[in-house]
């Protein structure tokens, strides 16, 4: 089938009143339209950085900045970049505190995540987002950002940015590899509003198809951590892209599960999955299943395309992606295409 699906995102039940006002939700059974879609930057635009998950300094943000600069664009560095509280960039409150000026400031067009790691789940239940629903920007990142990019789809159909973080750009541009080049790029690009296009290489498992959808989704653990929650995705009709890392084979098999026990594998568009870094099994535990095996396993009964090998995840060929906009998926054999329209 080859179809564009507009389907209304239903907000999770079980969300008190004054929860909903002060977040701006919509109420318990209200459906959200279409999603809206932040303006596209331009030069002269203001690009905030904030540390809402893990640590991030000062000095290794700054090849960052200092491309972003070059690129046209304000930077305005968060108070919770340098801070450190053990493993995350500050306190719960102060990367709460930090977070929520990025999200109000009216002067801000777009919020880079310096890392991942982990944190977000522990403060997006107490973030305000009347302001950021009455001038929607584009949040950037991704891992750990998962957690915002699954809220903000959910509950405000705002798209937003999946991408690599300031932790992953070259010390010097002039020597970075080709791939670091293009991957950086590419969050430029979402940015700016340009037609993003990516080839991912054959892979036998693929399962061929062209179908059109939204796209959502991120790493796999916290698409997964967020069933039950006002978090949680909805995926019907759209296409869900999925990667991880750091994860036994078993694990995986675990969460793929989850999801098709959450009806989240059900009736999608289509599925892509990303870069899967696996941790060895330990001796005598072995697993006997792959990445593949585990997918095709919990997907059989359903007819959409599935791509492999698409290059998106804790890797270097890790492109920017706009979640939440119309995409095409074209998977064949022979390779598949990821494109916007």
């Amino acid at each position: 089938m080859n179809r564009k699906y507009f389907i209304s995102s239903v907000v999770a039940a079980g969300v008190g009143l004054s929860t909903l006002e002060a977040l701006a939700l919509p109420a318990k059974g209200e459906k959200i339209g279409r999603h809206k879609i932040p303006p596209f930057l331009k030069s002269g635009d203001c690009i905030g950085i904030s540390s809402p998950a893990g640590f991030m300094s000062l000095e290794a943000i700054t090849p960052a900045v200092q491309l972003m600069e070059s690129w046209g664009f304000k930077v305005l560095i968060g108070t919770t970049v340098g801070k450190r509280d053990f493993t995350y960039g500050g306190t719960d409150e102060e990367r709460l505190a930090d977070f929520q000026q990025m999200l109000d400031n009216p002067d801000i067009k777009a919020v880079m995540c310096a890392r991942g790691g982990y944190g977000l789940v522990r403060i997006i239940d107490r973030l305000n987002f009347k302001h950021f629903v009455n001038r929607p920007k584009w949040i950037i990142g991704f891992s750990d950002v998962t957690v915002l990019h699954c809220h903000i789809n959910q509950n405000f159909g705002i798209a937003s940015v999946h991408s690599k973080m300031c932790n992953s750009f070259p010390d010097d541009w002039a020597t970075a590899e080709p791939i670091q080049v293009s991957t950086i790029l590419s969050i430029k690009q979402a940015l700016m509003g340009e037609e993003l296009r990516y080839p991912a290489p054959a892979a036998l498992a693929n399962r061929a198809g062209r179908v059109e959808g939204k796209l959502v989704g991120g790493n796999l653990s916290i698409v997964a951590n967020l069933a039950g929650t006002p978090s949680d995705l909805v995926t019907k009709h759209k296409i869900l892209f999925l990667e991880d890392t750091g994860e036994y084979l078993y694990n995986i098999d675990r969460m793929f599960w989850n999801l098709k026990r959450t009806g989240k594998l059900t009736k999608l568009a289509g599925l892509i999955i990303g870069g899967f870094k696996v941790k060895p099994d330990d001796p005598g535990e072995e697993f006997g299943k792959t990445v593949y095996q585990i997918v095709m396993e919990k997907v059989k009964d359903y007819d959409y395309p599935v791509c492999f090998d698409f290059p998106v995840g804790h890797q270097r060929n890790n492109f920017a992606l706009r979640c939440g906009m119309p995409h095409l998926l074209d998977v064949s054999l022979d390779g598949s295409t990821l494109s916007t329209i």
